[in-house]
């Protein structure tokens, strides 16, 4: 792929389309060798899909693999995270241990920084070295195919850590059971001056040790990761919710109280979800003077207007107990023809709901499918209107 030819081919490929595939590979096979085209068509295919994660502009110049793409940071939170490693303050090297096809060790560099990107399987290392020299990067960044529990960090200002969290059956949810264990990475962390480990963002708190600062990351409303952070410059026991793009952050030193419960107000409040993985519901319901609907559910109500950017608020219009053949005469007669549907607590899929309501009419209302006080309960209104 990196030959001439190869260049060639993927270029003229950037904006097939795979619904013709089969034509397109047929076409080209009259004047390239069959091979080719089966892997040009196939990191076409690749590269389409790392758009996403890395735009246009460095997707269409890199290269992948199935796992790779998959398995990447996105360039936002990947530069947030190299942009936080370089406001520590000395931090002008990392050893980017796991280092995949070479997302971080892209960012790392771009913020200024030399890296060192491990990964113990050739192709992957083959990839990422293919990757930094696509972006001009190769100066800064040295990749080397090795075991990462073999490698001396020492040298490094910093080290930052991603170990694989899928295996040959998908997911894995056991911080031990990680490629390397989460224990072996956070004794590496600990021999560093400063470090990160990225973490899948359901990890269990309890797992989080005192000597890290716990970093819950969503980019655009979606929870990516969270972080693990160590050493110079970090606050031991700290949890911290950070929002991209905005970079707006909370942050709560330990456990805070448990928030209290009451009827629902005229607003309801859906705090972003990396508000909630990092227990920081209660920070919210202080800043609005709200409560929670229920003990168990995330939806901070209030009566008074209250605008962050850590949750999306809705007015309230009306509160039903749970009854299909209710909403559907309410909805009826509000003339709803579009419905957002949004749950917590509750078994019921969007899709079939909006199936069954048979939607008509101009208007359009958000409805919430939760529990108040313990009982299953419809929650209709819009949203609030940003000033």
């Amino acid at each position: 792929m990196r030959t001439p030819q190869g260049t060639a081919l993927l270029d003229e490929l950037r904006d097939h389309d795979p619904a013709r595939e089969l034509a397109t590979a047929t076409r080209l096979r009259r004047s390239h060798p069959a091979p080719l085209v089966s892997a040009a068509l196939g990191q076409a295919r690749l590269r389409q899909r790392a758009v996403a994660k890395f735009g246009a502009a460095d997707a269409y110049r890199m290269f992948f693999t199935p796992d790779g793409v998959e398995q990447a940071t996105r360039t936002s939170v990947a530069t947030h995270r190299a942009e936080r490693f370089a406001r520590l303050g000395g931090v002008r090297s990392v050893a980017d241990l796991c280092c995949g096809i070479g997302g971080d060790a892209i960012a790392l560099a771009r913020a200024g920084v030399s890296v060192l990107a491990v990964d113990r399987d050739p192709l992957t290392a083959q990839v990422a070295r293919a990757n930094a020299e696509a972006l001009g990067l190769q100066d800064r960044i040295e990749v080397r195919c090795a075991d990462v529990t073999e490698i001396d960090t020492t040298p490094y200002d910093a080290v930052f850590v991603d170990p694989a969290r899928r295996g040959g059956r998908g997911r894995i949810f056991d911080p031990e059971a990680y490629s390397p264990p989460l224990s072996w990475a956070t004794e590496a962390a600990l021999k560093a001056p400063r470090a990160a480990l990225k973490i899948a963002p359901g990890v269990p708190h309890e797992a989080v040790g005192p000597q890290a600062e716990a970093e819950w990351i969503s980019d655009g409303g979606d929870v990516k990761e969270a972080v693990l952070w160590f050493g110079e410059g970090v606050e031991p026991g700290t949890f911290r919710a950070t929002l991209l793009p905005s970079g707006a952050t909370l942050t709560a030193a330990g456990p805070l109280p448990a928030p209290p419960v009451g009827p629902v107000g005229r607003y309801l409040y859906e705090p972003d979800g990396a508000v909630i993985r990092a227990h920081l519901v209660a920070a919210v319901v202080e800043e609005c003077g709200g409560r929670l609907v229920d003990e168990t559910i995330a939806y901070v109500t209030a009566d008074e207007p209250y605008v962050s950017p850590y949750a999306t608020g809705y007015e309230i219009t009306d509160q039903l107990p749970f009854n299909m053949k209710k909403l559907k005469a309410l909805l009826r007669e509000r003339r709803v023809g579009v419905l957002t549907v949004k749950k917590r607590g509750s078994a019921v899929e969007p899709e079939e709901l909006r199936r069954k309501m048979k939607l008509q009419g101009p208007n359009a209302a958000t409805v919430f499918l939760t529990r108040v006080a313990g009982a299953p309960t419809m929650l209709v209104g819009q949203p609030m209107k940003r000033p």
